[in-house]
């Protein structure tokens, strides 16, 4: 068997292998990369509940009748007042804050984004132990894929063409982009 049939099959085999991974490797990225935007594990319901106002008196006397005329589940964990009639109340992962007054409050509660809570678990290597090697290999596969790669292709069409150029601008991408950044 010549090398560019062996090449070729390894490519072949090694991208079967290796596509559904890059795929989810790929949502995971984006989302991650754009953490600073939004949260890419969980999302933020917010319930908007409206009562019979409460006078204002004490804050346990605030909060017993809030967990009463909201029908919460028992004491919170903490409350808070950060005005007369506003009294944030917290529980185990989420919160209410109520305007006594008014009348109003709004339930905030995280809900996983399940598939991609998941993905950027795996993404971000957080299992570590089996998953670290797992996640090693395949890196190795990926480069492996990107070299195989390179060789696919002869002639004007390959790495001795136009392929060269097509590798080298990829190169000078992260490359120029490291200069400017930390030393311009």
């Amino acid at each position: 068997m010549n090398w560019r049939k062996l090449n070729r099959a390894v490519h072949r085999d090694a991208g079967y292998f290796c596509a559904a991974l890059t795929i989810v490797y790929a949502i995971s990225g984006l989302a991650v990369n754009h953490v600073s935007d939004w949260n890419p594990n969980y999302k933020i319901e917010r319930v908007e509940k409206r009562f019979t106002s409460i006078p204002i008196t004490s804050r346990e006397e605030m909060v017993a009748a809030l967990v009463d005329r909201l029908d919460l589940p028992g004491a919170p964990k903490s409350s808070f007042r950060s005005a007369p009639h506003l009294v944030d109340l917290f529980y185990d992962g989420w919160s209410v804050r109520a305007d006594a007054q008014a009348g109003r409050a709004t339930i905030e509660r995280p809900r996983d984004r399940a598939l991609l809570r998941d993905a950027n678990f795996l993404h971000l290597n957080h299992p570590k132990g089996l998953w670290t090697w797992f996640a090693d290999g395949y890196a190795i596969l990926l480069a492996l894929l990107a070299i195989s790669g390179l060789f696919i292709l002869r002639g004007r069409n390959g790495i001795t063409g136009r392929g060269l150029w097509f590798s080298l601008a990829g190169l000078a991408v992260p490359v120029v982009f490291v200069v400017v950044m930390r030393y311009l």
